[in-house]
């Protein structure tokens, strides 16, 4: 008879074979430059032979996908340094996550706050790693969000610093799993503000926190994965274009990562696109 002793029982973990992901960036319609950045990884056991008396029928090298990073990142600041910002972040979380210590689906179940402060260490360390970049130069910080979506089944944990977010449909409970941190959602709950006021302020775009800047705050979300889930990352880019009702739409769709990616920026960019657009959209397949 089962007790409360016993182990969790752990669904399958899809294959990295039946894993669609896809992440698209475009520079707009308006800038210049693009200040975004996105990045999709998986973590692997992988064991390299040297030498060996067995020629090269050892085996398997590299076990299946461990974990899944889904990363985006928009720079802010002073226009020289705003891209540069963005994609030495997300080069130091993922190159940090890397060395640190194991982080796996027994950790993810086993070890929950051990992980949490894995993945805060890594923001931490691309935020000192802009603020000193920025001290030996002279010159004002680049700043970036940074939205990361870690996947080591069957945990979830979503790191958010700024305002790009992460939306999941899960059947048809559709759920935005970031909080912007921004002057208007900050006045919003503190009833300062309605949403109203909130959406039409300028505010809306202004961050208190940012790696890099004065103040970085990671916020961490942990929840459980389903091989049903659809989720999307995403900049600002998209969302000053496409509601949230809307991206619900799309990601009800039965569309491949890739469709869904290049479907919200052509979106975006028809109806005027006038930031840089990222969007990286991530499904097991059927």
């Amino acid at each position: 008879m089962p007790t409360d002793t016993m182990p969790p029982v752990v669904p399958p973990r899809p294959l990295t074979a039946d894993v669609d992901v896809f992440g698209l960036t475009h520079v707009g319609r308006v800038r210049k430059t693009n200040a975004d950045h996105f990045m999709i990884c998986s973590f692997h056991r992988s064991l390299r032979v040297h030498h060996s008396s067995l020629g090269g029928n050892v085996g398997p090298q590299e076990t299946e996908s461990r974990g899944f990073l889904l990363l985006v990142a928009d720079g802010v600041g002073s226009r020289h340094s705003e891209t540069e910002g963005s994609g030495a972040a997300l080069r130091t979380v993922t190159q940090h996550l890397l060395h640190a210590s194991e982080i796996c689906s027994t950790m993810a179940l086993q070890q929950q706050e051990t992980a949490i402060d894995e993945l805060k260490r890594a923001v931490g360390e691309a935020h000192r790693l802009l603020q000193d970049d920025a001290d030996r130069a002279g010159r004002s910080p680049s700043a970036t969000t940074l939205t990361m979506y870690a996947a080591f089944w069957p945990l979830g944990f979503i790191v958010q610093v700024g305002d790009s977010r992460m939306y999941r449909l899960r059947g048809d409970r559709f759920d935005r799993l970031t909080n912007d941190q921004t002057m208007a959602q900050m006045m919003l709950e503190a009833g300062a503000m309605s949403r109203e006021e909130a959406e039409g302020s300028h505010l809306k775009h202004v961050l208190w926190s940012a790696v890099g800047a004065q103040e970085a705050v990671p916020e961490v979300v942990v929840t459980d994965l389903s091989a049903t889930d659809r989720t999307l990352l995403c900049s600002d880019g998209l969302t000053k274009h496409v509601t949230d009702d809307e991206i619900r739409d799309w990601l009800s769709r039965d569309l491949s990562s890739e469709q869904m990616c290049r479907g919200l920026v052509d979106l975006a960019l028809e109806r005027g696109g006038t930031d840089n657009v990222t969007v990286v959209s991530g499904r097991v397949r059927r």
